[in-house]
């Protein structure tokens, strides 16, 4: 029988992740420390890791096989992966399904749609999510095709396997999840939460090293406070990141 490994509570409400993984021992990682492991001991998420070689079907549990056409590398066998995604969703069943229907299924994939706040924020709004990490070179297409699994991407670059994505999407989505973060009016001024970059924080010394605080930030004026602040998190977006600044004024124009 596959053995699942399951962190956190599971008495009442919870929103939960279920991993299929070659390396179920990467997790929690850094998701069990600070805030989403707090969160994760009282029970308003859960995490369970399923060891996809639980799956295989030979004595040596190999979980892959050379690719059709040639080249290099191994890639990871439809039937195994198809044999872990549907034991998954059939435990699911018979635990009977939370609202919010069933769990969308994501493959950590440099090919797959860019995660961002948005997404974050969709993920977090439904009840959980089952997450599959390659290996290798890859998975068989026909995994992907044959159960319906959506591609998601952490960034333009290529990582050793899909664990580190995984703890990455996890982090963005559990954060946002009611409870986890005491201050929810702090979400509504993080970067992307308005389509711009978040402006620039200072604290005390109010002056270190020859700079100083800007004054209108120890003014005590908050429209002039949150005027500042609007004007920063504009002129950051337009330098460093183009492409949201040219969304940001579309989105704009639209409102009218």
């Amino acid at each position: 029988m596959p053995v699942t490994k399951m962190t956190g509570r599971v008495e009442g409400k919870f929103w939960s992740a279920t991993v299929l993984t070659l390396f179920p021992e990467m997790f929690p990682g850094p998701l069990g420390q600070s805030l989403a492991g707090k969160a994760l001991k009282n029970g308003i998420w859960r995490l369970e890791t399923v060891d996809i070689r639980d799956f295989a079907r030979d004595k040596h549990r190999s979980v892959d096989d050379a690719p059709f056409g040639g080249g290099p590398g191994m890639v990871m066998r439809p039937d195994i992966l198809a044999a872990a995604v549907d034991h998954v969703r059939s435990g699911q069943a018979s635990e009977g399904s939370a609202p919010g229907g069933e769990k969308k299924v994501i493959y950590l994939s440099p090919r797959g749609r860019r995660l961002d706040q948005a997404m974050a924020r969709e993920l977090a709004e439904q009840n959980g999510v089952i997450l599959l990490c390659g290996r290798f070179e890859g998975v068989d297409q026909r995994a992907l095709d044959g159960r319906g699994i959506e591609e998601v991407s952490v960034g333009d670059f290529v990582l050793s396997g899909g664990e580190t994505a995984a703890l990455v999407l996890l982090d963005a989505v559990v954060r946002l999840l009611p409870g986890v973060i005491g201050d929810r009016a702090a979400l509504e001024e993080e970067s992307f939460a308005h389509g711009l970059l978040e402006y620039s924080q200072y604290t005390r010394p109010q002056v270190w090293e020859g700079q100083e605080v800007p004054d209108v930030l120890t003014s005590g004026h908050h429209e002039n406070i949150r005027a500042w602040r609007k004007a920063q998190a504009e002129e950051l977006t337009k330098e460093r990141r183009p492409d949201l600044w040219e969304r940001y004024l579309r989105s704009a124009k639209s409102r009218g």
